[in-house]
């Protein structure tokens, strides 16, 4: 099994399916990075806040010290800064801090966990990570949880468009507009709880679909993010899991499901909302 690369706004090429580590426990990170990784997984996306970085670091030098033939640079790393390090010198500093976390070199994405409107420096913290950015210690840089209007501020005032835009996005949550301006500006839009959070799985057009394709309706609601051209990072506890969630090859959703999948839509929002997170 592989996952599609995609190409970011800056020729970088990014894993179109990953393994995203929120509420991983630490002790538990490792083993299921590693498992991911032998699966056939080649992005792994974590952040200071998930507290996991270290056995994400440790899952890629020991299946890199494997006879895989595969390298550091084979594998797509994203982290983040969280909320208690937005400001130019802080973000450097949380930069520093991630790395020795994942003793690795350098990070291929870094964003912006959350853009605290409030405070008004989200900003100064992304000028830090164009600072990074240019000094060739990250590969591409980006945000997560950005709405429209926070992205018209940052592109007005900031040099590097964001390679990145991870925002919660799901069957019930389908973020049509702000996709449109991704597009129209070269972002990436990438879906944290792809699945919502595992509820969008009961779904009776899900579980209708998933009968009809002899699929599961997590694989069907990934294909669908998949040919809409989504970057997806759906969670696993299990190498069962890991294995269903990456198993997207060999089947498609024709033009009616995917119509009834845009069906579902209902400014379902399950996380928080952006502009409240402070």
């Amino acid at each position: 099994m592989r996952s599609e690369k995609v190409p970011l706004n800056n020729g970088v090429l990014m894993d179109q399916v990953g393994f995203g580590l929120y509420k991983v426990p630490p002790v538990d990170a490792a083993g299921l990075c590693l498992q991911a990784l032998e699966i056939g997984y080649r992005h792994l996306d974590t952040a200071a806040l998930y507290a996991n970085e270290a056995g994400v670091g440790q899952a890629v030098h020991r299946f890199t010290a494997e006879e895989t033939g595969l390298s550091r640079e084979d594998i797509f790393i994203t982290t983040k800064v969280w909320n208690d390090h937005h400001g130019f010198d802080a973000a450097l500093h949380a930069y520093d801090r991630s790395l020795k976390e994942l003793a690795l070199d350098y990070v291929d994405l870094y964003l912006i966990h959350w853009p605290r409107p409030r405070h008004g420096k989200f900003i100064e913290t992304y000028r830090a990570l164009e600072r990074l950015y240019h000094e060739g210690r990250v590969r591409a840089i980006g945000v997560s949880n950005f709405t429209i209007h926070h992205l018209e501020q940052l592109l007005e005032a900031t040099e590097v468009v964001p390679a990145v835009n991870q925002v919660e996005l799901h069957p019930w949550l389908q973020q049509a507009e702000l996709r449109a301006f991704h597009d129209r500006h070269g972002i990436r839009t990438e879906a944290w709880s792809p699945l919502g959070r595992g509820m969008v799985l009961a779904d009776p057009v899900v579980q209708e679909l998933a009968r009809d394709l002899g699929r599961t309706p997590a694989q069907v609601i990934l294909r669908w993010h998949l040919q809409l051209g989504n970057i997806v990072i759906p969670k696993a506890s299990s190498a069962a899991r890991l294995r269903e969630n990456f198993d997207l090859a060999g089947f498609s959703l024709d033009e009616d499901a995917m119509q009834r999948m845009a069906g579902l839509e209902r400014d379902g929002r399950i996380g928080s909302d952006p502009d409240e997170v402070n």
